[in-house]
């Protein structure tokens, strides 16, 4: 097991040494060093090319009341938050699910389930911050670039030390998790300054995730670890904010 081990080093020295090199690319707001690969001159274009796709295969909500808000939120968002490339959209689908995302470009979709929690502009806004923050922080891509190291990594250390792919992919899978959750509380961090800046008290962003979490001891059985989870526990969501929250009131223009 010794010699075994002793094999797994020079890829796993590897892996460090490329990842370290390739860390160019800066977190806008955080000043976080990310890995990643992909060019971002093309990701706009994906995006609007994915987001039309979702027009033309989802059904669109006609709601006057509740697309009257998203625009009203997404506009005046949109002069806070630096997307490259971007050409504002914002369309409420048709869906249960208490969910939203945001695309390159600017592109956001909001399920007509979440005006149930996010029940206020401040916290529909939460909702957009945080998922546009994702976009501007390049998370997709960088998970992309992480998993596609990790994945190289692994074969090779398994290759190389004569060892079955499935523990260390087991353990790669934890890594990957991990980095997904901290992607994710960086994107509420981000989400708040944007908030603040656009004129919503940041404080709702933790009042909109105390009722994410009313929801779900409603209507979800959580039975996930919250290792193997991609997303943090929302009481974890709830204190980093918290202790965030004097940042984002710093730049709160009523």
């Amino acid at each position: 097991m010794n010699r075994q081990i002793s094999l797994l080093l020079p890829s796993l020295g590897l892996l460090t040494a490329v990842i370290t090199a390739a860390c160019s690319t800066v977190v806008p707001e955080t000043g976080r060093k990310q890995f990643n690969i992909l060019d971002p001159s093309k990701e706009a274009a994906r995006g609007f090319s994915e987001f039309q796709k979702m027009k033309q295969k989802l059904r669109i909500s006609t709601d006057p009341q509740q697309n009257a808000q998203v625009q009203r939120v997404g506009e005046r968002l949109s002069k806070v938050m630096p997307v490259p490339h971007a050409s504002w959209e914002f369309v409420v689908f048709e869906d249960p699910s208490p969910n939203a995302f945001a695309l390159p470009g600017g592109k956001v979709g909001i399920h007509t389930g979440l005006f149930q929690v996010a029940e206020s502009d401040s916290g529909m806004s939460a909702v957009i911050g945080h998922e546009v923050a994702h976009v501007i922080a390049r998370h997709s891509s960088e998970r992309f670039s992480q998993n596609a190291a990790v994945g190289a990594a692994v074969t090779g250390a398994s290759y190389m030390a004569g060892l079955p792919i499935g523990p260390l992919g087991a353990g790669a899978l934890l890594m990957t998790r991990k980095w997904s959750r901290e992607q994710e509380l960086e994107a509420d961090k981000m989400g708040a300054l944007f908030m603040a800046r656009a004129g919503y008290d940041p404080r709702e962003s933790i009042a909109l995730w105390e009722r994410f979490a009313d929801w779900k001891l409603k209507f979800q059985n959580e039975t996930t670890p919250t290792f193997i989870s991609t997303h943090p526990l929302d009481e974890t969501r709830i204190h980093d904010l918290q202790a965030y929250m004097p940042t984002a009131l710093a730049e709160f223009r009523r």
